[in-house]
């Protein structure tokens, strides 16, 4: 067995955002950390999504550890030293008719039943005073005014630096190709050598599956390449970052007046070769939405599309929280398209959980176990 080429108190597969702000929250708790990347921090999911930072329209299991990631996204230039390119001029979820906005009401009635206050409901009238450019149609909406976007790559290179900064040893252009028990520590096997932890974080996004593999919980990961657009400048006419509940969009203004559109439709995703393909259908269905709903975007050039590569679960929530087979292993992946915000608070909470065995912000549902343990056996358990 080869000689180790590093350890640490805890070792993180994953340069994402995940991946560094969980390496930051454990440096800063005084924990020796290595963290493993094998492209460079933010290459796929965290660098090239449409930098949300929302609460708005977030499944209940997410919004504890949403709300969590808030409080830091509000004061993300004392956490990393950069602001991140982060705005918040709120998130707006518009319908588009008048069944559309009942089941707005019904969520946000729901929602405040669980004690969440977070979304609110909007008329036309202060619909149009915050999108003035939307279709006279809309009636009204939901909005989350602390909500708002950043810079992906940016922010996910500032977790980087931070963790660094403070102890944490990063190794870019490190391939995991195995992860298995060593006596009381965990081997991490590399091309670069191998190294050894009492503890490891899977963050390996669209790969964590075959480390989830290794460690025999396997889950049903899918892998999806959610595509963007973005067009040339435009006179400024929108602040808030506006979505929509049925026909998918993601849609916002830049401050140089570009503007972005999203919302999840997908291309195909080629893993193993780092690459994307994109689906220029679904595209045109995209820009078609913001057609309909913008008339001012109608004589907007697309300037270019892209996409990355991200983990989705077969209920679009996360895999995050302790391993359900092993003492000190932790998986934090499958953030589902809609990550990007949680990053801050979800490397908090996960460095908690690793320090002091428990988090006071509640992650219910969110466990591996969901989908590695028969009904039967978590009745046992």
């Amino acid at each position: 067995m080869r000689a180790p080429a590093g350890s640490a108190d805890v070792i993180i597969i994953g340069g994402g955002i995940h991946g560094c702000s969980t390496a930051l929250h454990c440096a800063r708790r005084g924990l020796s950390v290595i963290l493993l990347e094998k492209d460079h921090a933010g290459r796929h999911a965290s660098g090239v999504n449409a930098g949300g930072v929302r609460q708005l329209a977030r499944h209940i299991a997410e919004i504890p550890l949403s709300n969590a990631s808030m409080a830091l996204w509000h004061a993300i230039g004392d956490l990393v030293d950069d602001d991140c390119g982060f705005t918040s001029d709120g998130q707006v979820l518009v319908a588009e008719d008048e069944a559309d906005l009942a089941g707005c009401r019904a969520r946000v009635d729901d929602l405040a039943l669980r004690g969440f206050h977070h979304e609110e409901m909007i008329d036309a009238a202060e619909l149009r005073r915050l999108v003035p450019a939307v279709a006279e149609s809309c009636p009204g909406g939901v909005v989350s005014r602390r909500d708002g976007a950043a810079i992906p790559l940016r922010a996910t290179q500032a977790f980087k630096r931070k963790a660094a900064s403070l102890g944490a040893d990063i190794r870019e252009g490190v391939q995991v190709t195995r992860v298995a028990r060593d006596g009381a520590q965990w081997r991490v096997e590399t091309g670069a050598g191998d190294f050894v932890a009492p503890r490891i974080v899977n963050a390996a996004g669209a790969w964590a599956d075959r480390i989830a593999a290794d460690l025999g919980e396997p889950v049903p990961l899918e892998v999806i390449a959610p595509m963007l657009m973005i067009t040339a400048r435009m006179p400024a006419f929108i602040k808030p970052v506006v979505i929509l509940r049925g026909r998918k969009l993601s849609f916002k203004q830049f401050a140089n007046g570009t503007v972005l559109i999203g919302g999840g439709y997908l291309g195909r995703a080629i893993r193993d070769e780092n690459r994307t393909v994109l689906d220029w259908g679904k595209l045109a269905a995209n820009a078609k939405t913001v057609w309909d709903l913008f008339p001012i975007m109608r004589g907007a050039p697309i300037l270019r599309a892209w996409a990355g590569i991200e983990a989705r679960m077969p209920d679009d929530l996360p895999v995050f929280g302790p391993s359900a087979r092993h003492e000190g292993v932790y998986h934090q992946f499958g953030f589902s398209a809609h990550g990007f915000q949680l990053g801050p608070g979800a490397g908090a909470v996960m460095a908690e959980i690793i320090a002091t065995g428990h988090s006071n912000v509640p992650i219910d549902g969110l466990g591996i176990a969901r989908f590695t343990q028969t009904p039967a056996s978590r009745t046992q358990a």
